[in-house]
């Protein structure tokens, strides 16, 4: 049977006995089909979209990922959501295909849910982080963030909608504990490389900043080696000295008149204007050593503030190589580094889908037994607006898997016993959900 325009979602069957565990019922509660539920008002009011199969889709960037056992009932009720979510304009519904894996006993796959559930937490958490750290490498071009975000050559959604199962690395005929401890590996090794990668570079980058703060501010603050050159001194001198001071740009005047007479021994026309801000000015000024004291006093007494600073060639000289070599070592740690985002990001998010991939086939076999035979379907909500309407739809359709769950959706009071979910997560059908928003 085929549902979902026509591609029909994943069923698989094991017949087989020899799968290490009983066969296990369906959940109480399940009957006959209820009648198809009313379908709800549109979405919008735009024309409708084209059923669910078709290539327009809508702007969400969340996906939603059920499934439901794959006998005749309910391939029926599949194929009644796929009717109301498409006329009523909801979702985008796709199949979602999971390979038959080696099950193990269902003790085991106990076992695997909770360890799953914690490593589909650590994959999103670290794909999230390498977005970031993408964003941050891409400074000076935020805008091409998004072309560097893919999952095997292609944008994410299209990976996610067209999500095939990577056999080559995560051999299906293996037991599912082998295919779990390949993803947890290689996450791990993924975050190591990313934490030392990311370390050195932000460091990096951190002195260059430190560096290139001292080159901002005004002239009180900043850096003046990159401001002043050697013949802007006189150097070497047993008896003269060349000092810099900051000169109020309304008092050039006053400093131009007064310079020469703030002390005694102040060397004649000795004063040249070197470098502004909006500020003042930075003027030079050479007078002998033994008036250096006195000079700083009167200079301070016409709000003429000497500036601490003494020429040295070698100190300059060292601060400009610092500059030039953290700059090309920026340079060429970039290229590298967005390149290893790049490959490696395709890498954890291809990972963190075969998780999702992985629980809905675990939590299938749990909650709809043995043998292995449940539908999986991928559903893309066209608007924000449009959820809450879709999960009515959805628990209505398969509210004969487990009336009480279905009952506590509305009704918060009603405890499910043994359930250690808080009810707004749990649902009748298996549910996880997929949120692409990565930057948010």
């Amino acid at each position: 049977m085929q549902i979902l325009g026509g591609a029909g979602a994943a069923s698989r069957s094991n017949k087989s006995s020899g799968r290490g565990a009983a066969q296990k019922p369906l959940p109480p509660g399940s009957r006959p089909c209820a009648p198809a539920p009313r379908p709800p008002a549109a979405c919008s009011s735009s024309p409708r979209a084209p059923v669910a199969g078709s290539k327009k889709t809508g702007n969400m960037s969340e996906f939603w990922l059920i499934s439901a056992p794959g006998d005749k009932e309910n391939l029926q009720a599949l194929e009644r959501m796929n009717t109301v979510t498409s006329k009523s304009n909801l979702s985008y519904n796709t199949k979602f295909t999971i390979p038959d894996f080696k099950v193990g006993t269902l003790d085991s796959l106990v076992g695997l849910s909770d360890e799953l559930a914690k490593l589909d937490i650590f994959a999103e958490s670290l794909i999230r982080r390498m977005a970031q750290s993408v964003v941050e490498v891409m400074e000076d071009a935020k805008g091409k963030v998004q072309e560097n975000l893919l999952a095997n050559g292609v944008d994410l959604t299209s990976f996610v909608t067209h999500f095939e199962w990577d056999m080559a690395k995560y051999p299906a005929k293996q037991p599912l504990v082998s295919v779990v401890d390949t993803l947890a590996k290689q996450l791990a090794q993924i975050e190591t490389d990313l934490k030392s990668r990311t370390a050195a570079y932000n460091t990096l980058k951190t002195n260059l900043e430190n560096l290139e703060k001292k080159s901002m501010g005004n002239l009180f603050t900043r850096t003046l080696s990159d401001i002043v050159s050697k013949e802007d001194f006189v150097l070497d001198s047993e008896y003269l000295i060349t000092l810099l001071v900051i000169v109020p740009k309304p008092s050039y005047v006053q400093w131009q008149k007064t310079y020469e007479s703030l002390s005694d021994m102040v060397v004649p026309r000795s004063t040249k204007l070197i470098a502004e801000d909006k500020e003042g000015g930075l003027f030079t000024v050479t007078l002998f050593r033994k008036v250096i004291d006195d000079f700083k006093t009167k200079a301070k007494e016409n709000k003429f503030m000497v500036r601490e600073f003494y020429y040295d060639e070698k100190e300059i000289k060292r601060e400009r190589e610092e500059m030039t070599r953290l700059l090309s070592d920026k340079k060429q740690q970039y290229g590298p580094l967005l390149r290893w985002l790049k490959v490696n990001f395709s890498e954890a998010f291809i990972a963190w889908i075969h998780i999702k991939a992985l629980r809905v086939f675990v939590e299938s076999v749990l909650r709809y037994g043995l043998p292995v035979n449940f539908q999986a379907v991928l559903l893309r909500p066209h608007k924000k607006s449009c959820t809450k309407r879709l999960r009515e739809v959805l628990n209505s359709v398969f509210r004969h898997l487990d009336e009480v769950a279905a009952a506590s959706i509305l009704d918060a009071s009603v405890e499910i016993p043994g359930l250690q979910l808080s009810n707004q997560d749990y649902f009748p059908y298996v549910y996880f959900h997929i949120d692409l928003s990565l930057l948010d």
